[in-house]
């Protein structure tokens, strides 16, 4: 059945593309796990889990076992990772659907043991990447708290720690003095980790912002001190968006960022079509509350898209949209389902006419960015609020 009009369009290729630039800037320093938790950040997890496993993802990032059981049955080749860790009752799930939790409390090692022994699970069959907490105060285990964490990992338990992790949480902003305080504090913990004689494959620290930064060299290093490879985790590049940061790099931005400008591409494109048109003179109040009232005469557009579909309220009255090529601003509040686009300057505007929310068409772009500066959020947010409702469409 023919659906309302209102669809994303995610460019697998461009995803594709951009995996395997990022996969050459990490390259030889460190592994990548892409990151697809959060519907792929919107993007649709069913559409964008294969396409990077296609360009050659060995490793996916989820929030949850529940995305965990869904990547992998999308994916059955790719470790698929557990950032948001267990919760109870989850242990036996994520062993069965083969996926790999962080964690950084008891209760999690406890789930995951229990569920091991439920399964009769060998010694070291289990792995799981530790996270620790080097100043963001949110998830992860303090660098003091290690011990009775460490001692879980015993020679007969089917724990195995394969990895440890921590979150960068300033890597954009371009002094780079947080992220060397974070590291220092991590060097640290690995020293700790060393000393109570237990060694971890990889060394999982590092999104986006510090690979296009120029951070894969470093990490790899700190990896190398403790006899660990690196392994980074991008998520907002994937999908062809740049962080922006603040403040600016002293001594000209790094090699790697440059080229990122010029090769990464935007995946997804938000689309609707006018679904009715109308002629108000002046006076006339559009929308809710009558926000917005005509000085003159106008044409205006109905669309097939409002907040319930991810359309910021906060754009109505200062946020435009593209038809016809052009810019067309809202008016009025946008409702639920609909929104109003002032086109009386744009000829040859009608029913059926597409209409761009999020991307190009013509000579003009809009960017999450763009939305984010209007509503006054990041570009993440602007992504991941598309509502469900909304197709998403491989093209």
């Amino acid at each position: 059945m023919p659906t309302r009009p209102c669809w994303v369009e995610i460019r697998t290729r461009a995803l594709e593309d951009n995996f395997r630039f990022l996969a050459s800037l990490a390259a030889p320093h460190a592994e990548l796990l892409a990151i697809v938790k959060a519907n792929a950040y919107g993007h649709s997890l069913s559409v964008c889990a294969p396409a990077v496993a296609r360009a050659g993802a060995r490793w996916l990032g989820v929030t949850s076992v529940e995305e965990g059981v869904a990547a992998r049955s999308l994916c059955p080749e790719p470790r698929v990772l557990v950032i948001g860790g267990v919760f109870p009752g989850q242990g036996t799930e994520a062993l069965r659907h083969n996926l790999t939790a962080v964690a950084w409390e008891s209760w999690q090692l406890d789930e995951l043991e229990s569920a091991a022994h439920l399964a009769g699970a060998p010694a070291g069959s289990v792995p799981v990447h530790l996270e620790i907490d080097t100043g963001m105060s949110r998830q992860g285990a303090t660098p003091d708290a290690l011990a009775p964490l460490l001692a879980r990992f015993a020679p007969e338990s089917p724990l195995r720690l394969e990895a440890v992790m921590t979150h960068l949480f300033a890597a954009d902003e371009a002094d780079g003095a947080v992220t060397a305080e974070q590291m220092a504090r991590l060097d640290e913990a690995l020293g700790r980790i060393a000393a109570a004689g237990i060694f971890a494959d990889w060394l999982n620290v590092g999104g986006s912002a510090a690979l296009l930064a120029g951070q894969a060299e470093p990490i790899a290093a700190l990896a190398a001190r403790h006899g660990m490879r690196a392994m980074m985790r991008p998520g907002f590049a994937l999908y062809g968006l740049i962080p922006r940061y603040d403040p600016q790099f002293e001594h000209g931005e790094p090699a790697t960022l440059t080229a990122a400008r010029a090769a990464l591409q935007p995946v997804l494109s938000w689309k609707t079509r006018v679904t009715g048109m109308r002629a108000i003179p002046a006076g006339a109040v559009v929308g809710y509350n009558g926000t917005f009232v005509a000085t003159e005469p106008m044409r205006l557009a109905l669309l097939a898209a409002g907040y319930a579909d991810g359309l910021d309220r906060r754009l109505g009255n200062r946020f435009s949209l593209l038809v016809g090529g052009q810019r067309a601003p809202l008016v009025g509040r946008i409702s639920m389902d609909q929104a109003v686009l002032d086109v009386t300057e744009i000829p040859g505007v009608e029913a059926g006419s597409e209409v761009v929310i999020l991307g190009s068409q013509g000579g003009e772009n809009l960017t999450a960015f763009d939305h984010a500066e209007a509503s006054g959020t990041i570009p993440w947010e602007v992504f991941t609020r598309i509502g469900q409702r909304v197709r998403r469409i491989a093209v």
